[in-house]
């Protein structure tokens, strides 16, 4: 089996670093014409350098209206698109104001639907295309520490769902991937006072985490950005053409049904 992206182009949201760079250099090594998305013009030429395909960048806040705009603008259409910019913070919900709801639903959500929008209609006239939606395993377990995160997630894997259906039939696939706790720079950064205190691995620290955070993770510790990655890169391909309106779990087994 063989994940063959060559003459294919792809934009991945968000992907100056975390799980979002994996992907892009994913699929960049697949064979994809990759452009790299982030908000800082230096940080995103820096991340488009490291993937040695010869990745383009391409800075814009997915976050705006105006943003979303500009960056289908400087790439044209591609053929796979990857809905992975988001924030995540852990607020209380009595906490969290309406700015922090705001901010969530604005980068997590709407992001997605805008960029959708006008990346999908040539996608149906070229009869092939593939929208990825990051969702996660929060979209089900809701973790009551950042009750608006999850909220925003579950969003996304409802809009793929939905999306899926509108694009019946023509040959353009939406899925959700729902990864679990991953060590991207993300966790790192949440975890860097503990790693400090411990003078332990922050793999260590990370399982430790994932443990006491989500009990219920079968692999008992946290993915790396490389694991998640691969399912993005496979649903990005043309094998897997019968998947659509799935949310793919890449989540350690941490959502306990089957």
């Amino acid at each position: 089996m063989k994940l063959d992206l060559s003459g294919r182009s792809a934009l991945v949201t968000g992907s100056t670093a975390g799980i979002g760079f994996a992907a892009a250099k994913a699929l960049a090594e697949c064979g994809a014409r990759v452009f790299v998305n982030g908000r800082d013009e230096d940080r995103t030429a820096d991340a488009a350098a490291r993937i040695e395909a010869g990745a383009q960048p391409v800075a814009g806040d997915v976050g705006t209206a105006q943003g979303c705009k500009a960056i289908h603008a400087a790439t044209g259409p591609v053929d796979i698109l990857v809905n992975n910019a988001g924030i995540f913070a852990p607020i209380d919900f009595f906490d969290a104001d309406d700015d922090t709801w705001d901010n969530h639903w604005r980068i997590n959500v709407m992001s997605a639907v805008r960029l959708s929008r006008v990346y999908a209609p040539a996608m149906v006239e070229k009869g092939w295309g593939r929208i990825v939606m990051l969702g996660s395993e929060s979209a089900f377990n809701i973790p009551v520490e950042m009750i608006h995160y999850g909220v925003s997630k579950t969003a996304d894997v409802a809009f793929a769902r939905g999306l899926a259906k509108r694009l019946a039939g023509t040959g353009v696939t939406v899925n959700s991937v729902l990864p679990g706790p991953t060590l991207s720079e993300g966790l790192e950064d949440m975890l860097a006072d503990r790693v400090a205190e411990s003078d332990k691995p922050v793999e260590d620290v990370a399982a430790e985490f994932v443990m006491e955070n989500r009990p219920t993770s079968i692999i008992q510790r946290a993915a790396s950005v490389q694991e998640v990655a691969n399912l993005i890169a496979y649903v990005a391909s043309p094998l897997s053409s019968a998947t659509t309106g799935a949310s793919l779990r890449v989540d350690g087994g941490v959502m306990d049904t089957l």
